[in-house]
């Protein structure tokens, strides 16, 4: 059984998903999920489709020829077409917090995540233990103010050598710089709190518990040149109040940090997220 996953979005227009649908059952495939959304504003569509073919002389490459050819040129598609037999690649980049990559290698250990993860990145070395009890290999590679264009190219070697398909920044407290950004655009996620920009600085928890919030939450989204200001993939809060402490917020706040980050993963991984004039579509 051949599956693929087709995204889709262009100007609205009568008969794309008519034309798309009749494609697919004219090349023989199954669509066991298909969902579409309309952008009133900017009068543009947007559709997320599974297929599964059972012909063993199905092949993706030429199906993609084909869909270009009769379909996407005619409605002026911007598409991507992912064959299920290839799992997406994702590198960790990480520090010293350990709570997301625990979180991530045990959904990924677990087979929630499907994708492979071929290395983790660090510029410190206080969590390799963690990456070797995971059996993934693990790449020390600090970085200063006078190595960090050194330090991504070594990065960015790495993430060619292994075909990465997109990074995560499990709280890796590094800038990461245009280098990377037009590298992998929209491909490099990243998690914060969501006291940003109101509490900035090393110890947000700290300044919020003073201000007595009442809400705190997380945020993931895709990193751009503009500090934290990327499409955002997911978010979530919880409630507190004058009886937390501040370590409880930052519990809280760091349970919320890997929820958040592992269903944007999730999300991503799945072929779920499309990206639009720096807003996300979340098919679910």
């Amino acid at each position: 059984m051949n599956k693929i996953t087709i995204l889709i979005h262009c100007e609205d227009q009568t008969g794309i998903i008519a034309d798309t649908t009749n494609f697919i059952a004219g090349k023989g495939g199954n669509i066991v999920y298909i969902d579409q959304y309309v952008d009133r504003e900017k009068n543009r569509f947007f559709m997320r489709l599974e297929s599964e073919f059972e012909s063993n002389s199905f092949e993706t490459e030429i199906f993609k020829a084909c869909f270009k050819s009769d379909l996407a040129d005619k409605f002026q598609m911007k598409w991507r077409i992912y064959s299920s037999e290839k799992k997406p690649k994702m590198a960790l980049f990480i520090s010293k917090y350990d709570h997301c990559l625990y979180d991530l290698l045990g959904r990924y250990n677990s087979g929630e995540l499907n994708l492979e993860i071929p290395f983790i990145i660090s510029n410190h070395l206080d969590l390799k233990p963690i990456a070797d009890s995971f059996k993934i290999p693990f790449h020390h590679i600090p970085v200063t103010k006078d190595t960090k264009s050194e330090a991504e190219d070594k990065q960015l070697k790495l993430l060619e050598e292994h075909n990465i398909d997109f990074i995560v920044l499990a709280r890796y407290m590094q800038i990461v710089s245009s280098k990377l950004i037009n590298r992998y655009p929209n491909k490099i996620i990243n998690i914060h709190h969501s006291f940003l920009p109101a509490f900035v600085g090393a110890k947000p928890y700290h300044s919020a518990y003073k201000r007595g919030v009442k809400i705190i939450g997380a945020t993931s989204h895709y990193v751009t040149e503009e500090l934290d200001a990327g499409p955002i993939i997911e978010q979530d809060v919880t409630r507190v109040s004058h009886a937390h402490a501040i370590s409880d917020l930052i519990s809280k706040g760091r349970d919320l940090e890997k929820i958040v980050l592992a269903t944007a993963v999730k999300l991503h991984a799945d072929r779920k997220v499309m990206v639009y004039n720096n807003k996300t579509v979340i098919f679910t």
